[in-house]
This record gives structure tokens, C-alpha cells and sequence, in this order.
């Protein structure tokens, strides 16, 4: 399989790629590129990129067919801090009740389930189709296409623990984040908030 991810790699329009961070208080963040936003070097110098977030993914959602075991769910909730204004509900009660929704019907494909039952912040990168199409709605500053904003925030928490041991070296690590106070990081820092990989 072609690695598309890779030391050097830019962020396009095309193909939208998710990557796992950690921050300084060992909770856990699905990021969710959009296209624009940057993935750390520290992964896509990592060798097989794309495999390890591919295997990472499919694990999180229970797809994997090498790891089946997964922990039990956190029975959690979640709440929506911003959301985007390019697409999709237009109030927090209306993205809640979507995703709550689609939980009922999907699990655990939602996206939901990830704060849910897996206790995973969720980021989206700041997307659209030219600058300032699309926005963080809730974020009174200004923002840039791939941006990273806080979206869906978990009540009950999940670890590095949940994770097989062979899937751990694929979550990036900071040691300057904090999910509960960060709630955008900036396309252009975010290799400098994640140096590291787990394990390093």
C-alpha cells in the first residue's frame, strides 16, 4: 500500500486524515484534519504513517479485524463546545441532537460515540473552500483554514491505557496542551505543541 503521508507532506484539498494526540494530562484528542489541517512531523516521520492511523481508526470505531478486545464503554456524554459554520447545524442543541441521533442508529461509527464511550476529545481543523468561508462558531478570535477548534468534549475520560500496546506509539504527545483550557490550536504550531510519540 503507497504511504501518502510522509516527512515533507502538505495538507490539500482531497482527502481528509485523522490523527490521535494526547496532551500534557494523558487525555486523549481525535483530530480530524479537513483537509487543510497539519499533521505533526513527528508522525509523518514516523515511517507507515497512514498504516498506524489507519489501524488506530479502525480500532476507535471497532472495525479493526487484528484487534477485537476493546474497553468496556465509558457511558460518558458530551458536550459541544464550538462547531463549524461552514456546514451542517447552525446552534449547539442542533449538532448535540444529530450526533445524539446518529448514536442511537450507528454506533459505534458515530462520531458521538467517541466522547461518549470512548472519552476522546474531538478537534476539526477549520475547513471551506477559500479563507473565511468556514469559522469556529463560538471562537471570538480570528482563525485560519486548518486551524484545530475544540468540538465535542467528553464527561467521562479515556487513557492511553485503552489502547493496545501496539497502537500506543501511534498517538502523538504534548507536553504544552491542555484539552480542558486549549480550545484552538493554531494549523502553524501544531508540530510544536506535538514533538513526541507515545513511548519516545
Amino acid at each position: 500500500m503507497t504511504d501518502n503521508l510522509h516527512p515533507g507532506w502538505k495538507p490539500e484539498f482531497g482527502i481528509i486524515y485523522t490523527w490521535f494526540g494526547m496532551d500534557k494530562n494523558g487525555k486523549i484528542g481525535v483530530f480530524v484534519n479537513n483537509c487543510w489541517g497539519e499533521i505533526p512531523d513527528v508522525i509523518l516521520n514516523d515511517g507507515g504513517a497512514e498504516g498506524i492511523l489507519d489501524a488506530i481508526s479502525e480500532y476507535v470505531h471497532e472495525e479493526s479485524d487484528v484487534f477485537t478486545s476493546f474497553p468496556l464503554d465509558k457511558n460518558g456524554d458530551f458536550v459541544v463546545d464550538m462547531f463549524p459554520a461552514w456546514t451542517g447545524p447552525k446552534t449547539k442543541e442542533k449538532v448535540k441532537q444529530l450526533y445524539n441521533d446518529s448514536l442511537s442508529k450507528t454506533n459505534p461509527l458515530s462520531y458521538a460515540n467517541l466522547p461518549v464511550n470512548k472519552g476522546f476529545y474531538i478537534y476539526y481543523a477549520v475547513e471551506g473552500s477559500f479563507p473565511g468561508e468556514d469559522y469556529p462558531v463560538g471562537y471570538d478570535g480570528n482563525t485560519e483554514m486548518g486551524d484545530y477548534y475544540r468540538y465535542l468534549v467528553p464527561t467521562v475520560f479515556g487513557s492511553i491505557n485503552d489502547f493496545p500496546d501496539e497502537l500506543k506509539s501511534g498517538i502523538a504527545v504534548s507536553d504544552t496542551i491542555d484539552f480542558t483550557v486549549d480550545r484552538l490550536i493554531a494549523n502553524k504550531s501544531i508540530s510544536k505543541h506535538f514533538k513526541t510519540m507515545y513511548g519516545q
